[in-house]
Parts: C-alpha cells; sequence; structure tokens
C-alpha cells in the first residue's frame, strides 16, 4: 500500500489539485458564496480521474503487483488527503476573514465554524456519488462527475435554502465569529461523522463495482 500510494502522489496527482489549495484565498472576497471554494477540491478530484484514463494509469497499476481493491484504497486516500489540505489550507483564511469583515455575508452563509461543517457535508455527498459512478467503468469520467456536481449542487442550495426556511438554523448556526460556539461546533462535528460516513460508503460501493469491472 505504501508503494501504491507513492506512485499516487508521484504519478496520479494533477498539478490543478495542488493549485486549487490556493484558492482557499478566495474566503478573502468580500460578500461571497463560499462553498464554492469546495467545489474546486471536486473539480481537482476529476482532473485526478481525467487525466488517469488519458494516460492509462489504471492499466499500468494493474500491472503492478497490486489487487482491484488496493488501487481503490489507494485512489481514496489521496482524495481523502486533498480533501482535508483544502480544509487546512482554508482556516487561516478563514480567521483573516472574520478579523477583516464584521458585517455578514449577502451572497451566502457566513465563515464560521458551522460552515466548515457543512462544507464536509457537501464534499462527502460529491464523494458518495461520484466515485461509486466512476469506478463502474473509469474509462467514462464526464458524468460520474455531472452527477457528483449535481449532489454537490444541491446540497449547497439545501444549506442556503434552509437558512431561510428555517430560522432557529440561521440564527444558531449562521452567527458570525464564535457567537453561538456549541451549536456550531456540533454542526462541524456532525458534517465531519457525514463526510467520513459518506465516504466510507463510496470506498466500498467503489472497490466492490471495480473489482466487477473486467479491463
Amino acid at each position: 500500500m505504501k508503494n501504491l500510494l507513492i506512485k499516487e502522489w508521484r504519478l496520479a496527482l494533477h498539478p490543478a489539485a495542488l493549485l486549487f489549495l490556493c484558492l482557499s484565498s478566495m474566503l478573502l472576497i468580500p460578500s461571497y458564496p463560499y462553498f464554492v471554494i469546495f467545489f474546486y477540491t471536486c473539480l481537482g478530484l476529476f482532473f485526478i480521474c481525467l487525466s488517469g484514463r488519458e494516460n492509462k494509469d489504471i492499466y499500468y497499476t494493474m500491472l503492478l503487483p497490486a489487487s482491484k481493491r488496493g488501487i481503490v484504497t489507494a485512489r481514496f486516500l489521496l482524495a481523502i488527503l486533498i480533501e482535508l489540505l483544502q480544509f487546512a489550507a482554508a482556516i487561516p483564511f478563514a480567521l483573516l476573514h472574520n478579523v477583516l469583515y464584521s458585517a455578514p455575508n449577502a451572497a451566502g452563509m457566513n465563515v464560521n465554524t458551522a460552515f466548515f461543517g457543512f462544507a464536509f457535508l457537501l464534499i462527502g455527498l460529491f464523494n458518495l456519488v461520484f466515485f461509486p459512478k466512476y469506478y463502474r467503468n473509469p474509462n467514462k469520467v464526464g458524468m460520474p462527475f455531472l452527477f457528483g456536481c449535481l449532489a454537490f449542487a444541491a446540497g449547497m442550495t439545501a444549506v442556503e435554502a434552509g437558512r431561510f426556511a428555517l430560522p432557529a438554523i440561521d440564527a444558531y448556526l449562521n452567527a458570525q465569529g464564535t457567537q453561538n460556539l456549541p451549536y456550531q461546533l456540533a454542526a462541524l462535528a456532525a458534517g465531519a461523522a457525514l463526510w467520513a460516513l459518506f465516504t466510507l460508503i463510496a470506498y466500498r460501493r467503489s472497490a466492490k463495482s471495480f473489482e466487477a469491472f473486467d479491463l
């Protein structure tokens, strides 16, 4: 597994996936739909899979002493690393955002602890939809990405619409800075737990699909 992970990092990782980490700086844009930042994380994963198809990465990896499940495991570990790096890169900019801006976000959710919980949820939804569809046939990347984007967009719409439909959510979870911090921490924990659950389900479904796929 260690060698597969090295191979993923050195050969499969698309440069755009790392460049998109810099887009965490978009948190410094005033009044912006900040969930869009994490869409670029998903786009980076798409580029990894797309370039893998063009470079025959799957066929090359199958020549190595590795099982199909091991190949899926390595790709998921790479995806998880990229996703967590995006969150890590965003934290300093989120702190700076709350120092620079005191007005609420007019274009979406405020940048607070709960915001990151919802971002975990959205990426988890993308993982849940994209990877199982992708591993049914790794030669077809576009449609799985489209459905993954639709899941991400639907989740983002539900979060933003929920703030207006349920004023209590807006009051407790869309507070600025550290206001109502216990509720925000609960949202973060719930979002991270759902991300982990959705990613685990996606991994199991992906591994099962890829093992059944005839190369």
